[in-house]
């Protein structure tokens, strides 16, 4: 990809680069409880993977 990229394309590689993030801490304790440990990756919205899924933005 070439080191300068259009402002829609940006804007869209940084929509898609935010789906695949964890989602906070306090969301696995306000789904589950204090005592159950789940990985926060778990309640991820989109989990997308740079090798996996192409994005074609």
């Amino acid at each position: 990809m070439t080191s300068i990229k259009h402002p829609s394309r940006k804007k869209r590689l940084i929509k898609l680069g935010k789906q695949t993030k964890w989602a906070p801490f306090w969301i696995v304790f306000k789904i589950h409880g204090k005592g159950r440990k789940v990985h926060p990756s778990r309640h991820t919205h989109v989990k997308r993977n740079w090798r996996r899924i192409k994005t074609k933005a």
